[in-house]
């Protein structure tokens, strides 16, 4: 078998705010029907902002490892290259991360309102990632 390298250099990645170790490109927004697909990539041996998913979540990992830490910063899970998870909404609160190599995982996302909550290590909402701010998102590209 064959080792196959995505390339990812005609991707439109943003930044979303000052948060570290977090780029996106959102494919596309269907606020009617309630979903968003977008691309996250997450840096290598790095972890992005703690937050909740409020709304369900399927993703699919197209490069690298998808690592899920706890809060304290201890390794959850481990998604490789090419695995499928579909998440309810939880409040339970999480970091994620890519392993040796920068993370590439498309997300489709399903709900309204508030879809994430973004918080501090004394598990405060410093923010919130709402369906309007992907639509106002996708709309400023």
């Amino acid at each position: 078998m064959h080792a196959h390298t995505f390339d990812d250099s005609n991707i439109d990645w943003q930044r979303l705010g000052d948060f570290e170790h977090l780029h996106f490109s959102i494919l596309d927004v269907d606020p009617e029907k309630k979903l968003v697909d977008v691309l996250f990539k997450f840096d290598a041996n790095s972890q992005i902002v703690m937050h909740r998913h409020l709304a369900h979540n399927n993703t699919f990992v197209v490069q690298g490892e998808h690592r899920l830490y706890e809060p304290n910063g201890k390794l959850k899970e481990v998604r490789h290259v090419g695995s499928m998870t579909s998440s309810p909404p939880s409040k339970d609160p999480h970091r994620e991360g890519g392993g040796d190599q920068d993370v590439i995982i498309a997300f489709n996302i399903r709900g309204d309102g508030v879809l994430y909550e973004l918080l501090d290590d004394d598990m405060n909402i410093i923010g919130t990632i709402t369906m309007q701010d992907f639509v106002d998102l996708h709309a400023a590209k």
